[in-house]
């Protein structure tokens, strides 16, 4: 039998404007295991958050001090659970039972599980997004809002860097520099729910830097937009050509380990957006 888990949400809003979704959300995972969230929001919204989260919640600051407030949180999490599993999510995760518990499973063999997100409703922005995650697939695994780990292995780390932009990546770099295995669970899929489109649109640069911490990766976005205009300038039957391989490339990635269940056939038509986004934003 699996033993007990954890389910540590690092939270930091400047509004709550998701706080019902969130409660409603914590009330039935809070019945399937240890919830702790820390809370690095200010303090007039953390109060509002304590008196909305169910009880059997815990609900605390975070007590560790770095640049990134989700690994503050994050180990200030770890240091208060005495659970062996820990399922890390951010605030838009959504877990089903069934789903939670096979990711929880995988830590039998591993000592960070990597699940493959999807967004349960699909605005417009949210399928430009897809598109990212579609090439992450195809050329690897993709980077989740939502990581499994094991206590033992992340505190005899003795924690990661907290000053780095892509937290998720510098977690997993961690745990493998100690001879951790990592599994890609790139078949268990875990909803999540899009932003709005506004927070999109601040995002792009944002999530632009993320690949400075993979070099070969962002010389490769660096291409991107010389290449575009020269194929422009030279031979524009060019630009037709390298959208419909980036489109092919989506579309093995969509069809990879099962990601036809949860990712609409018209999904890679987007990937042409997202190139031209990373191309003037790297």
């Amino acid at each position: 039998m699996t033993e007990p888990a954890a389910y540590l949400l690092p939270l930091r809003w400047t509004e709550d404007s998701g706080l019902d979704n969130l409660a409603a959300y914590l009330r039935v995972m809070v019945l399937e295991t240890e919830v702790v969230v820390v809370d690095g929001s200010p303090w007039e919204l953390f109060t509002r958050h304590a008196a909305a989260f169910p009880p059997g919640v815990h609900h605390l600051r975070p007590a560790v001090q770095c640049r990134n407030g989700k690994v503050a949180g994050v180990l200030t999490g770890l240091e208060h659970t005495s659970r062996e599993r820990v399922v890390i999510a951010d605030d838009d995760v959504r877990y089903d039972a069934a789903t939670f518990r096979k990711v929880v499973a995988l830590l039998d063999s591993a000592d960070v599980v990597r699940p493959q997100n999807y967004f349960l409703a699909l605005p417009w922005h949210a399928r430009w997004d897809t598109a990212r995650s579609l090439l992450n697939r195809a050329l690897g695994s993709d980077y989740p809002g939502t990581l499994a780990v094991r206590r033992s292995t992340m505190m005899a780390t003795g924690g990661y860097d907290g000053d780095v932009l892509f937290e998720n990546f510098e977690l997993l770099r961690t745990v493998r520099a100690v001879g951790g295995i990592e599994v890609r669970a790139d078949d268990v899929f875990v909803g999540r729910l899009p932003c709005s489109p506004r927070h999109f649109l601040r995002q792009r640069v944002r999530q632009a830097y993320d690949d400075l911490a993979q070099p070969p990766r962002l010389l490769l976005e660096l291409s991107f937009l010389p290449l575009l205009a020269l194929a422009a300038r030279r031979r524009r039957a060019l630009l037709a050509y390298a959208a419909l391989a980036a489109v092919a490339l989506a579309e093995y990635g969509r069809r990879r380990r099962g990601g036809r269940a949860v990712y609409p056939v018209t999904s890679a038509l987007w990937v042409p957006a997202w190139v031209l986004e990373r191309a003037v934003t790297v």
